[in-house]
């Protein structure tokens, strides 16, 4: 119900707060409701079109920025806002000279602005034209940790991770308890190849820290590899509870689709268990033949001569090892293994983590992998977990 007894400006300022805790429905009524009384009111306009553009009806909230700049040609917040529906619209040079127009306007000292307006760039993929946004936003204010983060958010995503991993740094040392980019350099760390790092970046952060759940499963697996915890060690506890709270009550759909792709993997595991038991076999029998001939068994036609009556010439395993038992695989890092599937992993094992039993070690890297990209990796055998952490982007298989 309406109350004449409210300005605009209080219109506004219960709406902001009411934005600000993600009621946007709310938020969006109190606004009608503030401009079916004061319609000329440029404050309700552009709260309206951010309301608007948080429930993604990007029509209308570009409806309320330009009444709001029809009112006020100069309006700051407003030409923040067309500039990213602009965006959303593929309108990229319209967008552009919307938020070109508040450096015009000497609103370059605004850092909020400036931060908002190279979030919206970011999150719409023009990475670079983001920069010069939050550059603007440092030199105003040099302490300001989010801004620091933000430009190593960006270096990050132009494939810079060496200045990214500067900015960051800096964020967490104007602010130790900035968790997003502590969470996120953890991450770089990880990417990188530097695990022990990581971890380090990881314990610093708590459960609650985390909005993603990657980055939990990484500080899980990390744990359990280099602290070699037990599946149901007490310390995974509560990462393991803010995974259940991330991930939110699965429902009907949720756990039809999950079931299926549960049954699909199992399958194809057991059809990956299957086929390398035949490999095996077929190998064994080969294997045999070749000893039989080499004894003089029966099928054979001279001693040292094969079913072709050629000449062999070396051990059964000459005979039998071709190019194409040969494989060549180059991990993430850019070091490179050859030999048999299982002489690979063998070699890959005792890089990593030597004495380890076999099974084990592709146990333990298949759920590295999974940490690492989400993907599940088959660990039973030396070619499916190979095949398995091609797929999942942790290594190259060029032979």
């Amino acid at each position: 119900m309406s109350n004449p007894f409210l300005s605009s400006e209080e219109y506004d300022e219960r709406a902001h707060a009411l934005y600000n805790e993600g009621q946007y429905d709310e938020a969006l009524e109190l606004l009608r409701e503030g401009l079916s009384l004061y319609p000329s009111a440029v404050e309700l306009h552009v709260g309206a079109g951010y309301a608007r553009m948080a429930r993604e009806e990007y029509v209308w909230a570009r409806k309320r920025f330009e009444e709001a700049l029809t009112l006020d040609p100069e309006h700051e917040d407003a030409l923040a806002g067309l500039g990213e529906v602009l965006l959303k619209f593929g309108q990229t040079e319209a967008g552009m000279q919307a938020f070109e127009r508040t450096i015009e306007l000497g609103y370059e000292d605004d850092v909020d602005l400036m931060l908002q307006i190279g979030r919206a760039l970011f999150r719409e993929g023009y990475v670079e034209a983001s920069l010069p946004y939050f550059e603007r936003a440092i030199q105003q204010a040099e302490d300001s940790a989010e801004a620091v983060a933000c430009i190593g958010y960006a270096q990050h995503r132009l494939g810079n991770d060496v200045e990214a991993m500067i900015a960051l740094r800096r964020a967490l040392t104007i602010d130790p308890s900035f968790a997003e980019a502590r969470v996120y350099l953890a991450n770089l760390l990880y990417d990188g190849g530097d695990l022990d790092g990581a971890l380090v970046e990881f314990e610093a952060t708590t459960p609650a820290d985390h909005w993603d759940e990657l980055g939990i499963w990484r500080v899980m697996e990390l744990k359990k590899s280099i602290y070699k915890l037990a599946e149901n060690d007490g310390e995974l506890k509560p990462w393991e509870a803010r995974l259940v709270e991330l991930a939110g009550e699965p429902d009907a759909i949720d756990e039809l689709l999950a079931e299926v792709e549960q049954t699909v993997l199992e399958r194809e595991l057991v059809e990956d268990g299957e086929s390398q038991g035949q490999l095996e076999t077929l190998g064994t029998l080969l294997t045999g033949l070749v000893s039989q001939q080499q004894a003089g068994g029966p099928g054979t036609e001279s001693e040292g001569e094969n079913a072709s009556g050629v000449a062999s010439e070396g051990s059964s395993t000459d005979v039998l090892m071709t190019d194409d038992d040969l494989h060549r695989v180059i991990m993430r890092d850019g070091t490179v293994f050859e030999g048999t599937w299982e002489a690979i992993v063998q070699a890959l094992r005792d890089a990593r983590d030597a004495g380890r039993p076999l099974e084990e070690f592709m146990a333990q890297e298949a759920r590295r992998f999974y940490g690492a990209t989400g993907r599940q990796v088959a660990s039973h055998a030396p070619e499916a977990f190979l095949r398995g952490g091609a797929e999942a982007g942790m290594l190259r298989i060029v032979r």
